[in-house]
C-alpha cells in the first residue's frame, strides 16, 4: 500500500515545465491582442472621426469570438492527427493572423482595413481558446489553478510590453511596431509548439487511449449546451453566470475608472489613466499564491473570499468617493480580490466538464460568458450612472460582485466525476514519458 502511494506521487505532481510552456503561448496571442486594443483605434481614426464607429469596429472581436470560440474548441476536441488535437489549428492560424496584422496600418482604404480587422479577429479568436485549453490538457484537474495563474501572469506582462511597443516605437514607425508584435507572437509559438510535441504528451495519448476503449463518437456541438441546461446538479449553469457577472463587474471598473477619475475625483485624463496601474501590479503580485491556495484549500472557498474582498475594495471606494488615495487603495484591493475569482473561474468549468475530451469547447463556453459580461456589465452600470451620479458607481460595483457571490453558492461541486475517473488514463499514460 505504502509502495503504491509512493509510486504515484511523483506522477501528479505540478507539470511546471508544461505551464510555463503553455503560458508562453498566452502571453504571445494577448501581445498582439493589447496591442491591437492600444494602436488599431488610432489607426482607425485616420479614416475617420466617429468614435461610434471606431468602438464598433474594435467591439467586433468580441462578437465573433462569442460564435467562433466555442466552435473551434468543439472541433479541436474531436481533431486527432500525428501533431496532435489543438496543434494543427495554432499551426495554420498563428502565421495568418500574423500577416493579417502586419497588413492593419498598411491599408490603402477604409474598406480594405475593416475587412483586414475583421480577418484577424476572426483568424486569432480561432486559435484563443486552443492555447488556453492546452492549460488543462497538460495539467491533472488538482493542480490547473497554478497552471492557470502562470497563463494569466504571462498576459499581464503583455500590457507592459503593449506599453514599451507604444513608447519607444509606435512614434517611429508604426508598421514596424506591428511588425514586431507579430513576429514576437509566431517566435513564442513556436518555441511552444517545437518544445510541448503535443501529440507525444500524456494528456493526447490518454485521450488516444479512451478513444480505442470508447469509439470516437463524441457528444455532439450543440448537444454539449443542451446537456448544461438539462442537468439536474445546476453546477456548470451558475458558474457561467457567475463570470458573466464577476468579470463583469471587473470589466466595468476597468472601462469606467478613467472617467470616474476625471468626473468624479477632478483628476486629469493623465492621471486617472493611471489609476489601473496599482490595480494591474496587485493582481500579478497576488495570483500565484492565491492560485497555490486554490489548490490546496478549495477553488469555491477562494472565488468567494476573492469576491467578498472585492466587494471590500469597492465599499471602501464608495464611501470615500472624494478621496483620491482612497479610491487607489480601495481599487487595489479589488484588484486583488478579484485574482481569487479569476484565477479559478475557467478551472472550475474545465474540472466540471463531463469529460476531458471537451475542454476545448468548455474553455470557448467561458470565453462566451466572459464577453457577455464584458460587453453588458459596463454599459449596464454606465447606464446606472446616466441615471444617477458618477458617485454611485463603486456602490453599484460592490452590488453587482455581491450577486456575483450569490451565485458561487450554487456550484456545488468542483469536479465532474466522470473527469476524475479520467485521471488514472492520464497518470497511466505519464508512465510512458
Amino acid at each position: 500500500m505504502n509502495s503504491a502511494r509512493t509510486d504515484r506521487s511523483p506522477r501528479r505532481r505540478f507539470q511546471l515545465r508544461l505551464a510555463m510552456l503553455v503560458a508562453l503561448g498566452v502571453f504571445a496571442q494577448e501581445s498582439v491582442w493589447n496591442f491591437h486594443d492600444a494602436q488599431t483605434p488610432v489607426t482607425l481614426s485616420e479614416y475617420t472621426t466617429s468614435v461610434a464607429l471606431i468602438g464598433l469596429i474594435m467591439g467586433l472581436d468580441n462578437i465573433i469570438g462569442i460564435f467562433v470560440q466555442p466552435l473551434m474548441g468543439y472541433m479541436s476536441d474531436r481533431t486527432r492527427s500525428r501533431w496532435g488535437r489543438r496543434t494543427p489549428f495554432i499551426v495554420i492560424g498563428v502565421p495568418v493572423a500574423a500577416l493579417l496584422f502586419v497588413l492593419v496600418p498598411l491599408a490603402p482604404t477604409f474598406p480594405v482595413l475593416i475587412a483586414i480587422i475583421v480577418l484577424f479577429s476572426l483568424t486569432a479568436n480561432s486559435f484563443k481558446p486552443l492555447t488556453e485549453a492546452l492549460i488543462a490538457d497538460n495539467q491533472l484537474p488538482e493542480h490547473r489553478s497554478k497552471a492557470n495563474a502562470v497563463g494569466r501572469f504571462a498576459s499581464g506582462l503583455t500590457i507592459i510590453v503593449s506599453a514599451l511597443l507604444s513608447l519607444f516605437v509606435v512614434d517611429e514607425s508604426v508598421e514596424l511596431a506591428y511588425v514586431i508584435s507579430a513576429v514576437v507572437m509566431v517566435a513564442c509559438f513556436a518555441i511552444l509548439l517545437v518544445s510541448l510535441r503535443e501529440s507525444r504528451t500524456a494528456a493526447y495519448r490518454a485521450v488516444v487511449d479512451e478513444d480505442r476503449e470508447l469509439g470516437r463518437e463524441g457528444t455532439g456541438f450543440f448537444a454539449v449546451f443542451t446537456d448544461i441546461f438539462a442537468d439536474r446538479d445546476r453546477s456548470r449553469l451558475f458558474m457561467i453566470a457567475a463570470v458573466i457577472v464577476t468579470w463583469g463587474a471587473w470589466a466595468a471598473i476597468r472601462a469606467l475608472l478613467t472617467l470616474y477619475g476625471v468626473e468624479q475625483l477632478g483628476l486629469s485624463r493623465g492621471e486617472a489613466g493611471g489609476l489601473t496601474l496599482p490595480a494591474s501590479v496587485a493582481f500579478l503580485v497576488v495570483i500565484i499564491p492565491v492560485a497555490i491556495l486554490s489548490d490546496r484549500y478549495g477553488r469555491r472557498r477562494m472565488m468567494r473570499i476573492g469576491i467578498v474582498v472585492f466587494a471590500v475594495g469597492a465599499l471602501i471606494a464608495f464611501v470615500f468617493n472624494t478621496s483620491t488615495v482612497a479610491t487607489l487603495s480601495g481599487v487595489l484591493i479589488a484588484a486583488a480580490g478579484f485574482s481569487g475569482f479569476a484565477v479559478n473561474a475557467t478551472v472550475m468549468l474545465w474540472n466540471l466538464a463531463p469529460s476531458q475530451r471537451l475542454i476545448g469547447v468548455y474553455t470557448g463556453i467561458f470565453a462566451v460568458a466572459q464577453a457577455v459580461g464584458s460587453s453588458v456589465a459596463p454599459a449596464a452600470l454606465g447606464a446606472l450612472v446616466d441615471a444617477t451620479d458618477w458617485s454611485f458607481l463603486m456602490l453599484f460595483l460592490t452590488g453587482l460582485s455581491l450577486v456575483g457571490l450569490l451565485l458561487t453558492f450554487g456550484v456545488r461541486r468542483e469536479y465532474a466525476p466522470s473527469q476524475l475517473a479520467e485521471q488514472e488514463k492520464y497518470v497511466e499514460a505519464e508512465r510512458g514519458e
